[in-house]
């Protein structure tokens, strides 16, 4: 593996030389000293998102830092003051749009613990029956909805195990719904302006522009719905995409009518994994004596889940098995694996095979254990460490018998315990019931599996979180009131009915987006106020300028485009909205306020490759590859390129 991440650095560096270069050809053609240094940070910043040479967040807040300690080192920069004032640097942290976002979070959790979208998932399947081409218009459009008023990163978290159920009753494989779903999510983002961070960034990026504008220039601010007829086209021309275009742009899958769970068919379609169960006793002159598990997993490519050692010292789930676990003469073993495996290992020990379960009956039965699909999110703090580092068998319960990444499965014998994991990584594991439960409430997985015993979280509590949503909804549609406060409304209504404790509304924020966002928000500050922004605009000007308004829009969208695939949505437009609302106002005829809703919306842009949060979350479960994203989303790059220029063109 080692080897394989060597070039990495070496391109980072390369790519860091280039940008240093063009950050100093920049800075002297620049009109001022402020100009300069902000378009170096600029730089810098891009440079960052766009090789990830640090976290996402983590580059922020060096970028925001940076930002704040021009104050003190002016004088030897050459600036009479700091590019951001330190009265203003954290008032991100403070903003209606990071407040906004904390308060989505927890009632989109609270929704969750009702066991809500598990009747959507019986509802859907009532009126769709199992055709896929009214099965994916209800799905998607259904969380296109729950997108408009959510994050869609958390509209899709709480929809996939719900395609997983419909995918289990209906026959239909999760590729062929997962792509329709989250392609509709990052759609249905677009309806309202509180369906994504873009959106609802937007107006605070509105309210800083006007601080460097005449009286006669300043915009108005988008209302809720504002945006919605170009969000309604967009959604309905996603449907009908994979509708008519589905067949040919969605992948096939081997695993059409096979069922989730604890059932090997499933596992043998999807992943091509020939698992069984088995129990072996260790006899007391067996070579196996007194070694680890780990000593044997890797080399035998077995999974030993359960130990009984003699009396009641049963081991079996959380706390039970770690890999330094010793084996014992006389003890049994349950085991599992390919059949193939198996035999040779029970050779090489001198092993007695059961021809049945009998010491793990009724630990190891399918009413209390099995196999499931348990998905990396994006966020999870797991990212960039294995399940060795985990302890993951001792710490949560479950044993790692395969990891799909990449439209590929890897197996025990193929060191997957040691590979560092990566958001929408797929694990196969076998678990126990309860602690596949308890891992649904743990922001570190999706559980993607749903047809095991287990019961819904609260559903008695569904009453109350609809009730607080639709307070928070009426507020935000029929009041004045700021749209944070609205939320935030809902949000602790949430936790004082009893739909949420305190410390899962903490758990349900994300917050290395709220860290993301406030961070950002001082640099575009900073690029606004110093000039920097009216700079690039002119430059830009310069070359599409003598072009009629709607092409320079069209330009402007398709640079968001492009930004969004390379850095985050909220990065893109930071960077963006004051370049385009400079450019508006340098041509004539154009809405500077119509320019950054182009970017805000073009920011969702983000189909071709999977590098949205959306597109990383269904990677896994749906097996897709990065090819499979190349085909069907560089026809809805296209499309959303075209639709939302022409309804924005004729509706404003």
């Amino acid at each position: 593996m080692s080897d394989e991440k060597k070039p990495l650095p070496v391109k980072k560096i390369v790519a860091g030389i280039v940008f240093a270069i063009l950050a100093f050809y920049l800075s002297t053609v620049t009109p001022s000293i402020e100009v300069a240094w902000v378009t170096t940070v600029l730089v810098l910043t891009i440079y960052l998102f766009a090789f990830e040479v640090v976290d996402v967040d983590v580059a922020a807040i060096t970028i925001m830092v940076l930002l704040g300690l021009t104050t003190l080192l002016a004088p030897i920069m050459g600036l009479s003051e700091g590019l951001v004032s330190t009265d203003h640097i954290f008032d991100g942290f403070s903003s209606n749009a990071v407040m906004s976002i904390i308060a989505v979070m927890i009632i989109g959790a609270g929704l969750d613990k009702t066991g809500l979208m598990s009747k959507v998932a019986a509802f859907i399947l009532k009126i769709g029956g199992t055709t896929e081409t009214r099965i994916i218009p209800i799905i998607s459009g259904t969380v296109a909805f729950i997108s408009s008023f959510m994050q869609n990163v958390g509209a899709t978290a709480l929809f996939l195990p719900v395609v997983s159920r419909i995918s289990a009753r209906s026959g239909l494989p999760m590729s062929r719904l997962l792509m329709p779903m989250g392609f509709c999510a990052i759609l249905g983002g677009t309806v309202t302006m509180v369906g994504s961070s873009p959106l609802i960034l937007l107006n605070d990026l509105i309210l800083t522009s006007n601080v460097a504008l005449p009286e006669s220039q300043q915009m108005q601010t988008w209302s809720l719905f504002s945006v919605t007829p170009v969000g309604v086209a967009l959604v309905a021309t996603g449907i009908l995409y994979f509708v008519l275009m589905g067949r040919f742009v969605l992948p096939k899958s081997s695993g059409e009518g096979s069922t989730p769970g604890n059932t090997v068919d499933y596992f043998k379609d999807i992943y091509g994994l020939d698992y069984e169960l088995f129990e072996v006793e260790v006899p007391a002159n067996s070579k196996l004596v007194g070694k680890m598990l780990d000593d044997v997993e890797h080399d035998e490519r077995i999974r030993i889940i359960a130990v009984h050692a003699g009396a009641d010292d049963y081991r079996v789930g959380p706390g039970g098995l770690a890999r330094d676990t010793g084996i014992q003469a006389n003890s049994v073993l349950g085991i599992l694996s390919a059949p193939k495996n198996l035999l040779n290992f029970v050779e090489k020990y001198g092993l007695e095979l059961r021809s049945e379960l009998q010491t793990f009956a009724d630990a190891l039965s399918s009413s209390k254990s099995g196999i499931a699909d348990i998905v990396i999110p994006p966020g999870s703090s797991l990212i960039g460490k294995s399940a060795r580092d985990l302890w993951m068998r001792k710490t949560y319960g479950i044993a790692m018998v395969a990891l799909h990444r990449d439209g590929k499965t890897l197996r025990e014998g193929d060191d997957i315990r040691n590979l560092p994991l990566e958001a929408g990584d797929t694990l196969v594991v076998h678990t126990s019931w309860d602690a596949l439960a308890r891992l649904q409430k743990d922001k570190n997985f999706v559980v993607v599996t749903t047809e095991f015993p287990h019961e819904e979280t609260r559903p008695h509590k569904v009453a109350w979180a609809g009730l607080f949503f639709a307070i928070a909804l009426g507020m935000v549609l029929f009041t004045d009131l700021r749209l944070s406060i609205a939320l935030l409304t809902g949000a602790i209504g949430m936790v004082l009915s009893g739909v949420l404790n305190i410390d899962e509304a903490y758990e349900a924020v994300s917050w290395k987006t709220v860290f993301l966002l406030a961070s950002l928000i001082p640099l575009g500050l900073a690029v606004e106020t110093t000039g920097t922004a009216r700079w690039i605009a002119e430059q830009t000007l310069s070359v599409v300028g003598d072009q009629p308004v709607w092409v320079i829009q069209f330009a402007v969208a398709a640079l968001a485009t492009f930004f969004t695939l390379v850095m985050s949505n909220v990065g893109a437009t930071v960077l963006l909205v004051p370049l385009a609302v400079n450019i508006a106002l340098g041509v004539e005829g154009a809405d500077p306020a119509i320019f950054a809703l182009t970017v805000a919306i073009a920011t969702s842009n983000s189909f071709l490759i999977p590098t949205h949060q959306v597109n990383a979350l269904i990677m896994g479960p749906g097996g897709y590859r990065v090819a499979d994203f190349m085909k069907a989303g560089g026809i809805m790059t296209i499309l959303f390129l075209i639709v939302s220029m022409a309804v924005m063109n004729l509706i404003f």
